[in-house]
C-alpha cells in the first residue's frame, strides 16, 4: 500500500499498524529529512523542525497516532541530529532551537490530537455513514424483498383470483345444478306425495323407508306409525312367499312384472291392488324396492258389474228368444182357447177344462212378459205421469195382496216431479217388491213405499258410474223383515236365483223389477240388513210436462167389430191362421201372405182397397217396418198394426215404442186383436 493510497484511504487507521505502515512513516520521514537537506542552503539553521511536521500529520491522519509519535520521533531526532547540531550530540543548546524542539513538539502533539479527534468524529462519521448506507441498503433490499413479495402477492393474487373466479364461476354453475336438482327433486316429492297411488320404499331386509300420503289413503296408516317396520304388516300372511320372490328376482336383476295381490288395510281389511315394483340402486347396488300399488277396489268392482251385465245380457238373450218362441206358441194356445169359450155354453162341462187350459196359458204368458222385463226386450209404451197416482192407485190391490198381518203405509210428498214411464209395468214393480217384501215378514210387519224428490250429486254418481248426476224421482219400498246377508244381497236382482222352497217362486221378480227400472232409463240400489229388514230405492229421471197415470184397459173378453179390408202378415203359419180366424170372426176381410214379399205382391195383384196392415215385425226377406214403408208409398193412406213377441229395433228404440207406432204384444187374445185393429181404423191420423 502507498501513501497515496494511504492518503486516498481517508485516513483509516487500522486497529494494530501493520510493520508495512511503520516502515512507510520511516520512509516519510526520510523524506522530510531529504527535501529539508536539499533546502538546507537556503534555510541553514533556521526552522529545522518544521518540515518534519509534514509527516507527523500525514503519518497521524493516515496511520494513526501510533506511527504518527513514531514520526515525532524520528523526525524531532533527524532535525536534531542533522540540522541542529550536525556533528554533535543530540540536545539543546541553544534557546531559538529549544524554542523549535517544544514548537514542534507542541504542534505535533497538538496536531496528533486535533487529527486523532478528526479521525475520531470522520470514523465516527462514516461508522453512521456506513450505518445509514447498511440501512439504507437493508432498505433496500427491504423494499427489493417486499417489492419481491408484491409481486409474488400479485401474481398470487391474480392467480387466486382467477382460480376464485373459476371456483366462484364453477360453484355458480354447481349451485344452478344443485337448485334446478333440488328443484327437481322437490317437483318429484311433490309427484309422489300427491300421487293418489300408493307409493312405498322398502330395504333388504323388507322394513318400510318411504311411505306416501298416496299409501296413508289406501291403507289408513299415517307414515309416522309404519315407516321402520317390516312390510309384513301390510301383507297378507299368504302373500309373503310372493314378496320374497319379487325380491329376489329383483336381486338377480331380472324384470318384474306388474301383478295383481292385495294389501293389508288398518284393521285388516282386504285391498285388492296392483303393484309395479322397481329397485332402488345406490352405487349399482341393490339396496331395496320401490312398489307402486294402485287401488283396484272400483276396478273390480266395474268388473264384477260387467261381468254381471254380461251374464244378464246372455241371459236375457236366451230368455228373449225363448220368450219370443213361446209367445208365438201361447199365442195359438190361448188365443184358440179364448175363441173356444166364446162358442161353449156355460153349462158345457168341457168349459171347465178349457178353464184350466186358459188359466195354464195365462200364467205362461205372464211367466214370458217376466222374461221379456228383466232381459229388458219388452216394449215399454212410457208416457210422462205422477208416482204418486201410481202409489195411490195400486194401494188397494197392494193391501189384498200382503194381507192383513202386515201394514202398509204410503208416503207421497209434495210437488212430486214427473217421469216418463210405462205406468203398467210400475204397478208390475210394485206388485213384485210387495210380494218379496211380504214373504219376508212371515209374522207380519210394515210395508212403507214412498215416493219423493231427490238430487242425485257428483259423489253419488261416482259410486255408482251407471248414474248421471242430477235430479230424480225415488220410489222406495221398504219392509221390516228378515233382511238379507252379503251374499243374498248381492245375488237379488240375478234372474231365478231365489230363497223360496222349490215351486214357491221363479226367481224372477227382482230380476224384472231391475230390468223395467233400467228400461225405463232408472237406477235401483238395494239396503238390507239382517233382522232389520230391506229397502229397495228405484230413481227415475225426473222430466218437465204434466200427465196422470191413468189406469190399464180391463180385460174383456170380446173386442169391437168391424168390415173393412184387414191385410194379415206373419210368418208363423199357426199364429197366422188364428189371427186370420180372429179378425174374421169380428167381421173383417183378411188377406194373409207368409212374409214381406209375398205381401207386396198381393197387395199389387188386389184391387179393392186395404185398410189396414197388421204385420209381425221380424220376418225373413222382409221385415214389418220395410213392408210398412213399401205399401205406404203404394197405397197412401193404409195404417198398420205392429205385432211382436219382443223389442226390435224397427219399431222401438232402446225399448221404448216410437212415437205414433201402434203395436200389440204377443201373445194375444181374439179380443186384444180385435180392440187393438179397431182403435187404429178409428184414430184420425
Amino acid at each position: 500500500m502507498t501513501a497515496a493510497s494511504l492518503t486516498l484511504s481517508g485516513g483509516k487507521d487500522w486497529p494494530t499498524p501493520l510493520p508495512h505502515v511503520y516502515a512507510l512513516t520511516v520512509m516519510a520521514v526520510s523524506l522530510a529529512a531529504l527535501v529539508r537537506w536539499l533546502l538546507d542552503p537556503y534555510l541553514r539553521e533556521h526552522h529545522p523542525f518544521v518540515l518534519f511536521l509534514v509527516p507527523v500529520l500525514v503519518a497521524a491522519w493516515v496511520a494513526g497516532w501510533k506511527p504518527a509519535t513514531l514520526a515525532a520521533a524520528l523526525g524531532y531526532l533527524a532535525a536534531d541530529y542533522l540540522f541542529v547540531h550536525p556533528r554533535g550530540a543530540v540536545g539543546f543548546h541553544d534557546a531559538e532551537h529549544v524554542v523549535g524542539a517544544a514548537f514542534f513538539v507542541a504542534v505535533s502533539g497538538i496536531g496528533i490530537g486535533l487529527v486523532e479527534q478528526t479521525r475520531a468524529a470522520r470514523r465516527q462519521a462514516e461508522g453512521q455513514a456506513a450505518s445509514l448506507r447498511g440501512e439504507v441498503a437493508d432498505h433496500e433490499q427491504t423494499q427489493a424483498r417486499l417489492r419481491e413479495a408484491q409481486a409474488q402477492l400479485e401474481r398470487r393474487v391474480e392467480t387466486r383470483t382467477a382460480e376464485l373466479s373459476h371456483a366462484t364461476h364453477q360453484l355458480s354453475e354447481e349451485e344452478a345444478a344443485r337448485r334446478a336438482a333440488e328443484g327437481r327433486v322437490r317437483r318429484l316429492a311433490a309427484i309422489v306425495a300427491s300421487s293418489e297411488d300408493a307409493i312405498i320404499g322398502q330395504d333388504l331386509a323388507g322394513t318400510i323407508t318411504d311411505w306416501n300420503a298416496g299409501a296413508e289413503h289406501l291403507l289408513a296408516y299415517p307414515a309416522a306409525e309404519v315407516v321402520g317396520r317390516p312390510a309384513a304388516v301390510i301383507v297378507p300372511a299368504d302373500r309373503r312367499d310372493e314378496a320374497e320372490r319379487v325380491t329376489g328376482r329383483l336381486a338377480r336383476g331380472e324384470d318384474v312384472r306388474p301383478y295383481e295381490t292385495v294389501r293389508l288395510r288398518r284393521g285388516g281389511v282386504e285391498v285388492p291392488v296392483s303393484i309395479r315394483v322397481s329397485p332402488i340402486r345406490d352405487d349399482g347396488q341393490l339396496v331395496g324396492r320401490a312398489e307402486i300399488c294402485r287401488d283396484l277396489t272400483y276396478a273390480k268392482r266395474l268388473e264384477e258389474r260387467l261381468r254381471q251385465s254380461q251374464k244378464m245380457e246372455s241371459i236375457g238373450q236366451l230368455a228373449g228368444g225363448v220368450a219370443h218362441d213361446f209367445n208365438n206358441i201361447l199365442t195359438v194356445i190361448n188365443g184358440y182357447t179364448d175363441l173356444i169359450l166364446q162358442d161353449l155354453g156355460p153349462d158345457d162341462p168341457r168349459r171347465g177344462l178349457l178353464k184350466q187350459v186358459h188359466d195354464a196359458g195365462t200364467r205362461a204368458a205372464a211367466l214370458t212378459q217376466q222374461l221379456l222385463a228383466f232381459s229388458r226386450k219388452q216394449v215399454l209404451q212410457p208416457r210422462v205421469l205422477d208416482l204418486g197416482v201410481v202409489v195411490r192407485d195400486s194401494e188397494r190391490m197392494l193391501r189384498r195382496l200382503i194381507g192383513e198381518d202386515v201394514h202398509l203405509a204410503t208416503v207421497i210428498r209434495p210437488d212430486l216431479g214427473r217421469v216418463k214411464v210405462d205406468p203398467t209395468q210400475m204397478e208390475q214393480v210394485l206388485l213384485n217388491l210387495a210380494v218379496n217384501a211380504r214373504d219376508a215378514m212371515p209374522r207380519g210387519g210394515r210395508l212403507t213405499v214412498e215416493a219423493a224428490n231427490v238430487n242425485l250429486d257428483e259423489g253419488y254418481a261416482d259410486a255408482h258410474p251407471e248414474v248421471w248426476p242430477g235430479r230424480y224421482v225415488m220410489l222406495a219400498v221398504a219392509d221390516t223383515g228378515t233382511g238379507m246377508d252379503e251374499g243374498t244381497k248381492a245375488r237379488m236382482f240375478d234372474p231365478f236365483y231365489t230363497t223360496k222352497g222349490v215351486g214357491k217362486g221363479t226367481g224372477l221378480g227382482l230380476a224384472v223389477v231391475h230390468g223395467i227400472v233400467k228400461q225405463s232409463g232408472g237406477h235401483v240400489v238395494a239396503y238390507s240388513e239382517v233382522g232389520l229388514g230391506t229397502t229397495v230405492k228405484m230413481c227415475l229421471p225426473a222430466v218437465e210436462g204434466l200427465g196422470t197415470a191413468g189406469k190399464s184397459h180391463p180385460r174383456i173378453t170380446t173386442g169391437p167389430r168391424g168390415s173393412e179390408t184387414v191385410l194379415l202378415v206373419e210368418d208363423e203359419a199357426a199364429v197366422r191362421q188364428f189371427s186370420r180366424a180372429a179378425l174374421q170372426l169380428s167381421g173383417y176381410t183378411v188377406l194373409e201372405a207368409g212374409h214381406g214379399g209375398e205381401a207386396v205382391r198381393l197387395a199389387e195383384r188386389y184391387e179393392g182397397p186395404i185398410h189396414l196392415l197388421v204385420s209381425d215385425v221380424v220376418m225373413p226377406e222382409m221385415g214389418g217396418r220395410l213392408l210398412a214403408e213399401r205399401l205406404s208409398a203404394s197405397r197412401p193412406g193404409i195404417k198398420v198394426v205392429f205385432v211382436s213377441g219382443y223389442t226390435d229395433d224397427a219399431i222401438v228404440r232402446h225399448g221404448v215404442l216410437e212415437a205414433g207406432v201402434a203395436f200389440l204384444q204377443k201373445p194375444f187374445s181374439p179380443a186384444d186383436l180385435a180392440r187393438k185393429v179397431r182403435e187404429v181404423l178409428d184414430s184420425k191420423e
